[in-house]
């Protein structure tokens, strides 16, 4: 392999891992999501809120870093579904940027809206920022609708590579149930990560107790549109690509054959979603256990790194088009310049560093429980 082709899949690797970090940070969004259902009185709600809002800035970081990753590494891609599917990605970024306004307004004196209202809005969030996210993951495996013309380089008038090829541009989307089935999915998947992380992070015994209830209802609907976005990705037909040609065309069980051919990969995901499971099981089993968060996490994190891996990796098209077959985008076709996929692979050595900075303010962070006393004596609460 040289050194090119290394680079490309290194940063589809790299790109993988943010997005499933990602993921794994949406527990915010979904315990935000069940602030109502959850929290009972006032004060419940502002521990919740507390909880969550100390790592809300974790969240909005990755995705700008992992669309930031996107555009460096494959810009293609970047202009291709973010220029093109604007509409999706507008809502998901409005909806990040409500929570931010959320947090620290619903407590300012002078405050129009009331706390009901901004709570609302993290509400909204809670549900928007999952399912859309999903759903626009989704379209890794289902496709969309663009077509590229690299021709068009040299109008003029116009130099645009890649058009959408319907007025939806980008909430066609949701147009398609599999799109749908999979943001479900990532949007349960949310709610348990943050039902973990309430159990992890807040020392209060009856929002626990709902806490741990919740996580029954919950994790049957996650297992339900999981495990049927996987079982139709693996049996339907796949977008495979000719490496000597790189024409693009359709396959039987292409997923399928991906985790067969990578073993490697399939046993991260079968590890993931046997950590997954653990995490939830053992907090059901066992009233005392507090821990579940990071094993569902680090699970959350090898599977979804799984998934994107399979679709990208083994000569597969990791952003198909189903206007037109070969427009799709491959990790070979949608890729920056040798140079530029050097450089960045000095500047990511610095990755390491920068996840023990986290690792060492998040432990900082939840060095103690939130509890009641301090909602009520702390001078840094939302």
């Amino acid at each position: 392999m040289d050194t090119y082709i290394f680079l490309q899949h290194y940063w589809w690797f790299v790109v993988s891992l943010l997005g499933a970090i990602l993921v794994f940070l949406l527990f915010v969004q979904g315990g935000n999501s069940l602030l109502f259902c959850l929290g009972k009185t006032e004060e419940q709600k502002k521990m919740m809120i507390n909880s969550t809002g100390r790592k809300w800035e974790f969240t909005f970081t990755t995705l700008v870093t992992f669309g930031g990753a996107f555009f460096a590494s494959f810009p293609l891609f970047y202009s291709t579904s973010f220029g093109g599917a604007y509409w999706l990605w507008m809502i998901i970024l409005f909806s990040f940027v409500l929570q931010a306004v959320s947090y620290e307004f619903q407590s300012k004196s002078g405050n129009l809206l009331g706390k009901t209202t901004y709570r609302t809005f993290l509400v909204i969030n809670g549900v928007v920022g999952p399912v859309l996210l999903g759903g626009a993951v989704a379209t890794f495996f289902t496709g969309s609708e663009f077509y590229i013309n690299k021709g068009n380089m040299a109008d003029a008038a116009m130099p645009v590579i890649s058009r959408w090829a319907n007025a939806g541009h980008g909430l066609d989307a949701l147009l398609n149930p599999w799109n749908v089935v999979l943001g479900l999915a990532v949007f349960f998947l949310s709610r348990i990560l943050g039902t973990l992380y309430f159990i992890n992070n807040i020392n209060d015994e009856n929002l626990v107790s709902r806490c741990r209830r919740s996580l029954w209802g919950n994790t049957g609907l996650f297992l339900l549109f999981f495990l049927a976005f996987v079982i139709r990705t693996l049996v339907a037909d796949g977008y495979a690509v000719r490496p000597e040609t790189g024409e693009v065309f359709m396959e039987p069980y292409k997923y399928l054959t991906n985790f067969l051919e990578m073993p490697v990969v399939l046993l991260v995901f079968l590890v993931g979603v046997l950590a997954v499971l653990w995490g939830i099981i053992r907090t059901l089993w066992k009233p005392a256990f507090d821990k579940g968060i990071w094993f569902a996490g680090v699970g959350t994190v090898l599977t979804v790194l799984s998934l994107l891996l399979v679709a990208g990796y083994n000569n597969t098209a990791y952003y198909p088009s189903t206007h037109d077959l070969q427009s799709s985008l491959t990790i070979t076709n949608s890729c920056s310049s040798l140079f530029t996929l050097k450089v960045m692979a000095y500047v990511s050595i610095l990755v390491p560093f920068v996840l023990a900075y986290i690792f060492y303010a998040w432990r900082s962070i939840d060095i103690r429980k939130i509890d009641a006393k301090e909602m009520k004596e702390g001078e840094h609460t939302y």
